[in-house]
């Protein structure tokens, strides 16, 4: 089922989300690395359902076991295995659509494609799984900033068709939406209020920049960087698309407006986002990744059952009436991800 990321720092998730836990092996970490369990906190809290009303209230420790490949605090250079015990899941929400497909969800192709499907919160399909690439994400992001001085930060960039009208990194993390203009917080909330109480869900965008990304990561033709970054994060649960620097903006732009002139103390712009040719180019490495948004609803929907029978389908339980606000730690986890094996490839074959 393609459960695993990556070719030398990879990731391989397991679990579902109402299952008794989730998890990940990760392989090809090098050793060394301080690690313990107090480090997944921050970026799991960040992530976290039930912290606002603006999010699902299913509440969840998140608390990691290390069950392997750390020892004395320090990661020993064998498979590194952690685990997430579910501790609040509600399966009984989802009795009524046992039998129901969900439109706009995976329940159609996953019954198609396999002849059965866990309908408890979209069992494998489920937003839960992605706890463990941020757990993944967090010792990525260590051995990055250390050994490279990589630092790698995400915003919501976007919720309908509300845009921040200024940049304010320290803002981002002093609000519920991870938004960068705390003066537009009663509006964002004013809107996720009232999508939430219609009992429907409204798309997002986040946007994550790493910031000291050394020139020449990344492979040309069939392992572009870019395009690992393009597939990173299209393999977030509900994201519809990606932009690396300029993006769809480029369309409009000409070239001459485009190309990213360069002086002798270095480029000046990044229409391309930190990426020429599938390699780093030293800037900061820009992307965007659009949500759309969420099909768990209260409104009755039309579709089928398991028989083909047309059917009303309502969802209960708790769910997010916009992904996107608790997308930024995802992006900024599976952008580490990618950047990190990206760096161990480069010091294979060139050194570091």
């Amino acid at each position: 089922m393609s459960n695993t990321f990556g070719r030398i720092f990879s990731v391989t998730t397991f679990g579902e989300s109402h299952g008794p836990a989730i998890g990940c092996v990760i392989d090809g970490c090098p050793p060394g690395i301080s690690i313990d369990e107090d480090d997944f906190i921050h970026d799991l809290d960040r992530r976290k359902t039930g912290k606002s009303r603006h999010t699902s209230q299913r509440h969840e420790g998140d608390r990691v076991e290390i069950l392997s490949g750390v020892f004395e605090g320090v990661t020993t250079g064998a498979p590194i295995a952690l685990l997430i015990r579910n501790e609040d899941a509600r399966s009984k929400d989802y009795t009524d659509i046992a039998d129901k497909i969900r439109p706009g969800h995976a329940d159609y192709t996953y019954l198609h494609k396999y002849g059965v499907r866990d309908y408890r919160g979209g069992g494998r399909a489920s937003a839960r799984e992605t706890t463990m690439r941020v757990a993944a994400g967090v010792i990525a992001k260590k051995w990055l900033a250390q050994h490279h001085g990589i630092r790698i930060q995400g915003y919501v960039s976007q919720i309908g068709s509300l845009k921040p009208t200024s940049l304010d990194w320290v803002a981002v993390e002093r609000n519920d939406f991870f938004w960068p203009n705390e003066s537009q917080h009663d509006e964002i909330a004013a809107l996720i209020d009232a999508t939430r109480k219609a009992g429907d869900s409204i798309g997002g965008s986040v946007t994550v920049v790493a910031s000291g990304v050394p020139v020449g990561l990344g492979q040309p033709i069939y392992h572009k960087l870019d395009a690992q970054l393009a597939s990173a994060m299209m393999g977030i649960n509900a994201a519809k698309a990606v932009e690396i620097g300029d993006g769809f903006d480029a369309v409009e732009q000409g070239g001459d407006f485009h190309r990213d002139l360069i002086a002798n103390d270095g480029f000046e712009s990044n229409h391309a986002g930190g990426i020429l040719g599938g390699i780093s180019t030293g800037q900061d490495i820009v992307c965007r990744v659009g949500f759309k948004p969420a099909s768990s609803l209260r409104i009755p929907a039309k579709s089928v059952n398991t028989s083909n029978e047309e059917v009303e389908v309502v969802t209960k339980g708790r769910h997010d009436p916009c992904v996107a606000l608790r997308a930024p730690v995802i992006c900024e986890a599976m952008m580490a991800l990618v950047l990190m094996d990206m760096a161990l490839l480069h010091r294979a074959q060139c050194g570091e």
